[in-house]
């Protein structure tokens, strides 16, 4: 069958496929958490002793002794065994972004023969992986491999079911044998910790005596396309890199603007409804779901969790939509770009900072210039962004997220904070030497005595902003949908611990001078302002003006591709902030660089592979073969005196021809290998590859726009994004 008989056949498929009824949803309340083993579910199968215990390590972190958890491996193991699990799992996060995970069954047999069931308190405390078969940046070798998975008790174990099976999985972090950490989650807790207690100083020293643990909350909308797995299956590209590396742009794209927050395909609701279900069942709180601004895209968002629980719930979640999606005939992309010419997808991290006694400190109130709490939380967050926008850069930095970065649709690569009008002006009042008042946002009416007047949030919303506050949180837009939002949670915890304990220094120091509460926050947050408040801005960070601006007269960097970021994990300030802080030593920040710049490197050359393949076995033989059939019917018509217009035949001709000599310069510079460092390769992996990619795409696309459809072997944007 050719490549244009499958097409046909691929969409005769789906415009016959037999229509999915909508179910009617079960009840949230029969069905919420039903596979997760909570801390409700420990209270009822748990001793009162053990399950204080628990209750106390994951408010506080504290240290669970191995009896108590051998009290809760058994009762785990009931409760597994009784949803129908055989098999138990460590479940952790390597630093590849992806989850890992490996199977163990419960059973064990006696001395007699006999089949037992058996779940210890150390088995569900200690597993071990390979350590040197994830990536590790050289922390382990193939000589010195042992790597350990360690129970998390702060985030709830889960039933994953399958139709191969039901699996107890056990949220772990992943170390080598030496102590370092080999995945996201570590840092992510000692992120926390730092955050939580800088933060509590500052807190103390604004007089609180009742100061609960602090956390950092999380809450990740996730993007993500679907594609009819009877086209996608017609696309290598998309299948292998998870993005088109051809395809010319659909007369249709979004220029309508009909598909943002449309009407759900009937299809699309009863796969996100079938999605719902699973996360509810895992204790996932789902929340919003929607069309995105591009054909074929859609947005999943959850409330928000304690950014731990957050991160491995988001884990969670973009394993559910992607095997959900093949159930029901679809392709879930969680690609930054799949799709040239129309919006990519990010996941937007909404993130914030509280705790039991003060609650949530970026929440201004009513007043947010009489809130000192929220002054102080708020400052060190614009100072750690102006200090480390290059490491907020360097962690959202992917060779996916490059084609979105600076787009239409994402932030730019320049790091600066949006705080809107109202917090911006009790700022700029502050760096003034002076604290007048706030405004509010007054009441809307819009003079329809059937519409209800309401009342307005005292300031907009900047959809430019790569970091923009959003009324109570922070919201950094320019996180990719394909990334795993530890990173950036990371980076943030990190920077806020650095600010914080800043702050709480100045504090003291004032404080001890004899100025009072009030007085000392604004000389402490004049301060901050004055050599930090270059950083904050509320204008359009796509304009041209704003590029030139930030960098020229603010100082801050625009940093436009993954190699241009990456570098910024060796910065000598980056060590130092995460070595004071303890959330990563030199050995463990600098793995880190090592296996993000391999992941980036492979990732083009991988693409550039597959460049070169496609457009030698498919897009050529189609192009060719266009030119013999233009030729015979050219040849044709001159014997019967007819005139033919050879414009096409020249055209198809010209570019192809580029095409197969830019694949030739293509196919040469993958092969060079004497680099004198990862930075040179970095570089000319974004420089040099993508470019000619580029090039062998274009010729391509002009190609697709001019060869008979009935020959073209490529399921075709049009068909991709709209067929449903």
């Amino acid at each position: 069958m050719t490549g244009s008989e499958s097409r046909a056949q691929a969409i005769h498929q789906i415009i016959n496929r037999e229509s999915t009824s909508v179910k009617k949803p079960k009840a949230f309340d029969k069905i919420w958490a039903t596979d997760a083993f909570t801390l409700v579910k420990m209270e009822e199968a748990l001793s009162k002793k053990a399950y204080k215990a628990v209750k106390k390590t994951v408010e506080t972190g504290v240290a669970l002794d191995a009896a108590t958890a051998d009290v809760v491996a058994a009762a785990m193991k009931d409760w597994a065994i009784s949803k129908g699990a055989n098999f138990f799992s460590h479940i952790f996060y390597p630093m590849t972004g992806a989850t890992a995970e490996k199977h163990d069954g419960f059973i064990i047999s006696d001395a007699s023969g006999k089949a037992i069931t058996e779940f210890t308190g150390s088995l569900l405390i200690k597993g071990e992986p390979d350590g040197s078969s994830f990536p590790n940046g050289s922390i382990r070798m193939t000589n010195s491999a042992r790597g350990y998975t360690v129970w998390d008790p702060t985030s709830p174990a889960y039933i994953m079911h399958r139709d191969n099976g039901s699996t107890l999985c056990i949220p772990c972090v992943f170390i080598s044998w030496t102590g370092e950490a080999l995945d996201k989650k570590v840092p992510l807790m000692r992120s926390n910790s730092a955050m939580a207690k800088a933060g509590e100083r500052v807190l103390k020293l604004m007089g609180e005596e009742n100061v609960a643990t602090l956390n950092s909350s999380c809450g990740a909308e996730q993007e993500y396309f679907l594609v009819d797995a009877n086209l996608a299956s017609l696309r290598p590209d998309l299948m292998i890199t998870g993005r088109t590396l051809f395809g010319a742009e659909s007369a249709k794209g979004q220029q309508f603007d009909d598909h943002y927050f449309g009407a759900i395909p009937k299809r699309v609701q009863v796969y996100m409804q079938a999605i719902e279900d699973k996360l509810y069942r895992v204790g996932i709180p789902a929340k919003t779901r929607h069309n995105e601004v591009a054909p074929g895209q859609f947005e999943l968002a959850p409330y928000y969790e304690a950014a731990n629980v957050a991160a491995d719930h988001q884990q969670l979640t973009m394993t559910i939509l992607k095997d959900t999606a093949k159930e029901h005939g679809f392709v879930c992309l969680m690609h930054e770009k799949p799709f040239a010419g129309i919006n990519g997808s990010g996941k937007h991290v909404n993130w914030s900072v509280g705790n039991s006694t003060q609650g949530n400190l970026l929440d201004p109130g009513n007043n947010p210039h009489d809130n000192l709490n929220f002054l102080l939380f708020c400052g060190a967050v614009i100072r750690g962004v102006h200090l480390h926008g290059p490491l907020l850069r360097a962690v959202i930095a992917s060779a996916g997220n490059d084609h979105r970065l600076g787009a239409n649709e994402a932030p730019p690569a320049i790091l600066s904070v949006y705080l809107g009008s109202q917090i911006e002006d009790v700022f700029e009042q502050i760096k003034n030497g002076k604290l007048d008042g706030s405004t509010d946002g007054g009441i809307m009416d819009l003079g329809l005595s059937q519409i209800i007047p309401f009342a307005k949030d005292p300031g907009d919303r900047n959809r430019t902003s790569p970091f923009a506050f959003t009324g109570n949180r922070f919201e950094f837009r320019a996180v990719g949908s394909e990334q795993s939002v530890n990173g950036p949670l990371v980076a943030m915890n990190t920077m806020l611990a650095d600010s914080l304990g800043w702050i709480a220094d100045e504090l003291e120091a004032v404080l001890n001078d004899g100025a009072d509460q009030t007085t000392a926050v604004i000389a402490v947050l004049k301060k901050l302002m004055t050599e930090h408040g270059n950083a904050v801005f509320g204008g359009d960070g796509y304009s041209e003006e704003w590029h030139t601006t930030a960098v020229d007269d603010r100082g801050l960097k625009n940093i436009p591709t993954t190699a241009d970021a990456l570098p910024a994990y060796k910065e000598s300030s980056v060590v130092e902030l995460f070595e004071s802080t303890g959330v990563l030593s030199p050995l463990e920040l600098a793995s880190r660089f090592e296996v993000y710049a391999e992941q980036y490197i492979e990732t083009i050359i991988l693409e550039a592979k597959m460049v070169t393949d496609i457009a030698t076995t498919k897009i050529y033989p189609a192009a060719t073969q266009y030119l013999s059939d233009l030729a015979l019917t050219g040849a044709s018509m001159t014997d019967l005196g007819v005139d033919f217009d050879k414009s096409i035949l020249e055209l198809v001709a010209s570019e192809t021809n580029s095409m197969m000599a830019a694949v030739a310069k293509l196919s040469t510079v993958i092969e060079k290998e004497d680099f004198g460092s990862d930075e040179e390769h970095l570089q000319y992996c974004a420089n040099d590859i993508r470019s000619l990619m580029d090039e062998v795409r274009s010729h391509a696309d002009t190609l697709e726009m001019n060869v008979s459809d009935s020959i073209w072997p490529l399921p075709k944007y049009q068909e991709m994004l709209f067929i449903k």
